[in-house]
């Protein structure tokens, strides 16, 4: 027969009840103290999401300009990651944004323009599948417009203002890029511009098509 922890008489259990009045004080201060230790654990929850659903690196991007983008930052690689692409990371497309023309810094975009790049990255995730390799590097997506007016040759009406462009680099020639993203939008996926040059290959969704 296995052994059995002893029990001291004075050990047993004992029914008590508590006065109404006491009860009704314990109850309420249970609930509260409940109520207080769910909000703070629900709001912790959200913040560990918020921080770290993106697994944004920031170790690369300049110090002053990771500062200066605030909160936005972590938000806006979230909705980046929310696109699910196959081959362009979250920081080559924020590295993209990371720039300055001497004092001036290159910024995010504001969030009603956030959506804009969605088809955008998509087509270019797709030229990058159908090459059977990785993305070189995004040189350029949305510019502000005083950045904008400082990149040599932008136009006032460019694109990349209303985050509808991207400038990419592929392991492949810009005229080979080139081809296959007017295939991709001769198969009716997506309406837009495709500009080469001689180092990158432009692409946007502008919503009507065209070639340089």
């Amino acid at each position: 027969m296995p052994d059995q922890p002893l029990r001291h008489p004075a050990a047993q259990p004992v029914d008590f009840v508590l006065p109404n009045q006491s009860r009704r004080r314990f109850l309420s201060a249970t609930v509260l103290a409940g109520s207080a230790l769910f909000a703070a654990s629900n709001s912790a929850s959200a913040f560990s999401l918020f921080r770290g659903s993106s697994k944004l690196d920031t170790s690369n991007l300049p110090r002053d300009w990771v500062r200066n983008q605030g909160g936005e930052l972590h938000a806006y690689a979230n909705y980046l990651s929310s696109l699910r692409l196959r081959h362009i990371g979250v920081e080559e497309v924020i590295a993209a944004h990371a720039k300055t023309k001497g004092n001036l810094w290159n910024t995010l975009p504001s969030r009603a323009l956030w959506k804009n790049m969605g088809q955008t990255l998509w087509v270019a995730d797709e030229v990058a599948h159908r090459l059977g390799g990785s993305i070189k590097e995004v040189t350029s997506a949305y510019r502000s417009p005083d950045y904008n007016a400082r990149c040599d040759g932008a136009r006032p009406n460019s694109f990349h203002k209303t985050n509808y462009a991207l400038d990419l680099k592929y392991h492949a020639s810009p005229s080979t890029v080139a081809r296959i993203a007017r295939s991709v939008r001769e198969e009716g996926r997506y309406q837009g511009g495709v500009g080469r040059y001689s180092g990158f290959t432009h692409v946007d969704t502008r919503g009507y098509n065209v070639d340089w």
